[in-house]
């Protein structure tokens, strides 16, 4: 017989999942803590990524997450918190969360921040019951000169992504896929 068992699949789903938990704040002791990696991850975008600052200040809000970990073998999962933030307010917290499945295998962990450049696509955002990343979404990826690879059209979107931070083992972290929820930390 070829192929994996069902048993098989539901072994490599379930480590892959626990590998999601390892290392990305699950049980941290809260709201003041998410907010310090909050900080930090907006400080480090200001600092490293010129056009970050730009977005920043034409956004109606932005959705930090410090620190997502993806892991995946033939499955995968990735899981990681954040917060919202209006005018640099914490407004919400929510998690990220994505599932996959193909040829894969490795670990990463990743930054990234969604930054809402309209005030609809901010309350579409707020009003969802668990909202997707999609076709919605326009990233401007940082390249090796640090530059957020933020262009005219790019601003124009009603949502821009910017993924930065990886290490790890996995090649490229896309949001597509990803699901935003909300929660109380």
């Amino acid at each position: 017989m070829t192929g994996i068992s069902r048993r098989g699949l539901i072994l490599a789903g379930g480590a892959a999942f626990g590998l999601t938990a390892c290392g990305n704040g699950i049980g941290s002791p809260g709201a003041a803590q998410l907010d310090a990696r909050v900080d930090a991850t907006r400080d480090y975008l200001r600092t490293n990524f010129p056009g970050a600052a730009d977005l920043m200040a034409k956004s109606v809000g932005i959705l930090y997450m410090p620190l997502v970990t993806e892991a995946g073998f033939v499955f995968g999962g990735a899981y990681g918190r954040g917060a919202l933030r209006i005018k640099d307010v914490t407004v919400d917290y929510y998690s990220s969360t994505q599932a996959s499945w193909g040829l894969q295998i490795g670990a990463q962990q990743y930054a990234h921040a969604l930054f809402f450049m309209t005030e609809e696509a901010l309350a579409d955002f707020r009003r969802a019951d668990g909202w997707a990343a999609g076709a919605d979404l326009e990233y401007a990826l940082p390249d090796g000169g640090r530059s957020a690879g933020v262009e005219t059209t790019t601003s124009l979107a009603p949502i821009v992504a910017i993924v930065f931070g990886q290490s790890g083992f996995i090649a490229g972290a896309t949001l597509k896929g990803t699901k935003y929820n909300r929660i109380i930390p």
